[in-house]
């Protein structure tokens, strides 16, 4: 697995907190902001901050349409909150022109405003029996999936917070801003399999 390079889509938010958690587990991560940095990897991470902001620079640096085929071909990619927006099909409170290559609709800003943000200990069972810390972050929810997506986490209320299609995972909270690596290393073992696609 070392010599595994994982990119990170650096173009606003959390992608320093997702870079030093691939450190830690001895893989080479690499800040992506153009499409000719696709080309060495094999997975990506699109980071949380704002999602508006994420996907009009990826328009602005001509990545978005690079990046959209190239998951469409089977690359590995994993959204964390507005990473998650820049996954999804459909958004139900605006209009924004995503990546769409996920069959989930999302809500954005579901929780409200900043001061809204909460942590919750979440069951995951993909990644064991041990509950984990889900930071919630002016966090997007999911409101539907397609029938080829598995909801991977939920809050008490059954409102998905976490899913995954075939390579594509989904997070509607932070694992970057935890101690707690299992999502990374989940996210590695979909680069790694093969199987998934």
């Amino acid at each position: 697995m070392c010599d595994m390079k994982i990119g990170v889509l650096a173009l606003q938010g959390a992608f320093i907190e997702h870079i030093a958690i691939l450190q830690k587990l001895k893989i080479t991560a690499v800040a992506v902001r153009l499409p000719s940095e696709l080309t060495e990897i094999q997975g990506i991470i699109i980071p949380g901050g704002e999602s508006t902001s994420i996907l009009k620079i990826m328009h602005d640096f001509g990545i978005l349409q690079p990046l959209k085929k190239l998951i469409e071909d089977g690359l590995p990619v994993w959204g964390t909150c507005a990473g998650m927006i820049c996954l999804a099909k459909n958004i139900s409170n605006n209009g924004l022109n995503t990546l769409s290559v996920m069959d989930i609709s999302v809500k954005r800003n579901a929780f409200g405003r900043q001061i809204d943000s909460f942590e919750i200990d979440l069951s995951v069972p993909a990644l064991g029996a041990e509950s984990y810390n889900g930071i919630f972050i002016r966090a997007p929810i999911i409101t539907s999936v397609g029938s080829t997506v598995s909801v991977l986490a939920s809050l008490s209320d059954g409102t998905p917070v976490a899913a995954r299609q075939n390579r594509i995972l989904a997070t509607a909270f932070h694992p970057e801003l935890t101690d707690d690596p299992r999502f990374h290393q989940y996210f590695l073992k979909l680069v790694t399999d093969k199987k998934t696609r």
